[in-house]
């Protein structure tokens, strides 16, 4: 029997919502072995990010390597990156590993307000990672900075995904969760075609970590052998029941259920 496995590069979040804890989490439903390399260390919890401390490029790498040595990875995120110097150690890396399929979640700001990116690591994400990753899971202010683009609409949405896939990016998923409107519409451009994905908008403030379970979903699809396409619909599936039955967990920005989608 061959496990499949899948290798999360992010941000540790101590109060488990989202970052390394949300994908190993989300890998270990979807019935995949989980592996981390971890980006920087965060004091945080629903409340908000109360400090962040960023783990050495060297020890980075080195957890990089040694996941390199003895594991067969199918498939790879990469979340929260922090810096420009963080960017360009793993960019190194995969330039000397391979962990087969990437998926790139521009995490950019935190849900409650807190930067997570410095704005000089920006043109390093657009010109070092972008390219490589074979799905690309911005929100709309992310795909805002990264593309140029004032998003206002599906025009706007559509417009911004193609910029993005000609930087490089393969397939693009613009993520409707900063909309207005009943449905919460994600819109996705793969090289073949494009399609949405609609799904009721939930009333709720636990809606932390969505970014990274929904692309931990995607990463854990794509590494058992499913088609981009599958992966995406059943990430959309996953994360909108992972919404719409909250835990209740914490004062603010509550962590949404890793539990719910069977």
């Amino acid at each position: 029997m061959t496990i499949p496995q899948a290798l999360t590069i992010a941000g540790s979040d101590s109060g488990g919502g989202a970052g390394i804890q949300a994908d190993l989490k989300t890998f270990q439903e979807r019935g995949v072995f989980g592996m981390s390399a971890i980006t920087a260390v965060t004091a945080q919890n629903t409340l908000g990010v109360h400090d962040i401390h960023v783990i050495p490029t060297k020890t980075i790498r080195a957890q990089l390597d040694a996941i390199a040595d003895d594991f067969n990875v199918d498939a790879f995120k990469i979340g929260m990156l922090g810096n420009a110097e963080i960017i360009e150690c793993v960019a190194a890396a995969l330039q000397a590993h391979d962990f087969g399929l990437c998926v790139l979640d521009p995490v950019m700001i935190a849900k409650g307000g807190a930067p997570l990116l410095e704005n000089n690591a920006i043109d390093a994400l657009k010109t070092q990672l972008l390219p490589r990753a074979d799905v690309l899971t911005p929100n709309i202010p992310e795909a805002e900075h990264l593309s140029g683009i004032k998003i206002a609409n599906q025009d706007d949405a559509h417009k911004a995904a193609k910029i993005l896939q000609d930087m490089g990016a393969r397939t693009v998923i613009i993520k409707g969760g900063h909309s207005s409107g009943e449905q919460s519409s994600d819109l996705v451009v793969t090289p073949d075609g494009e399609f949405t994905l609609s799904e009721p908008r939930f009333d709720t403030q636990h809606t932390h970590g969505t970014g990274c379970t929904f692309s931990a979903c995607i990463t854990a699809e794509l590494a058992q052998g499913r088609s981009v396409e599958e992966a995406i619909r059943t990430a959309k599936a996953f994360i909108t029941a992972a919404i719409s039955n909250p835990l209740g967990i914490g004062h603010g920005h509550g962590p949404t259920n890793h539990w719910a989608y069977r």
